[in-house]
């Protein structure tokens, strides 16, 4: 009887939760230790995801100022008309744009890492509309001389960003509100762009 109790005894601290048993506690740290690894992982996917969400739109950014950019002006072929005191020098109009393509592209890793760009694909092609947009107006404005087209195009891109502030909301409502510094600044570029067309 002794033995019999002895032996139920063993089984009960098998399964007794109070009483360490090492092969459960190696099994456990096994699985803190894959799970880590796992988010681990899932960080450096997020981070590399990020960069490439920001550094496109920035790097494109960048480069369609570097070749169609200009110093001069607003494309005025003299650049001997004065221009009013609100106009704010190309330099600061450049680097307001770069800022405005790292928000929305910030914006769009935030709805792409929720998953709403293959829930709702008209996200998508209203951010890849306003981006296109976007580096369409330097060339048009700086290069080609055209406010009329130019402001055609900040009226588009407005209304793609609109749209995009909308969509964005509904997947996360941070990736919406990134949106609206941006949707000030293309008001302003119509602003702008509107006033070269009286000077």
């Amino acid at each position: 009887m002794d033995s019999q109790n002895a032996k139920q005894r063993i089984r009960d601290t098998d399964y007794d939760p109070n009483i360490s048993n090492p092969t459960k506690s190696k099994d456990n740290s096994k699985t803190v230790r894959l799970k880590r690894e796992k988010r681990v992982a899932m960080a450096k996917r997020g981070i590399r995801s990020l960069a490439i969400a920001v550094a496109l739109p920035l790097s494109l950014t960048i480069s369609n100022l570097y070749f169609f950019g200009t110093t001069r002006g607003y494309g005025t072929s003299t650049g001997s008309i004065s221009m009013p005191f609100w106009f704010p020098p190309p330099w600061a109009l450049h680097l307001t744009c770069m800022t405005s393509s790292f928000l929305m592209g910030l914006s769009a890793w935030l709805v792409w890492a929720e998953g709403g760009f293959h829930r709702n694909p008209a996200a998508l092609y209203l951010y890849l509309a306003q981006l296109g947009l976007s580096l369409a107006w330097e060339p048009i404005v700086f290069r080609m001389a055209a406010p009329w087209v130019g402001l055609l195009v900040c009226l588009a891109t407005f209304a793609a960003l609109v749209g995009c502030s909308r969509q964005f909301k509904e997947v996360n409502p941070i990736a919406g509100d990134l949106v609206k510094p941006c949707l000030a600044w293309a008001s302003f570029l119509a602003i702008v762009n509107l006033k070269l067309l009286f000077l």
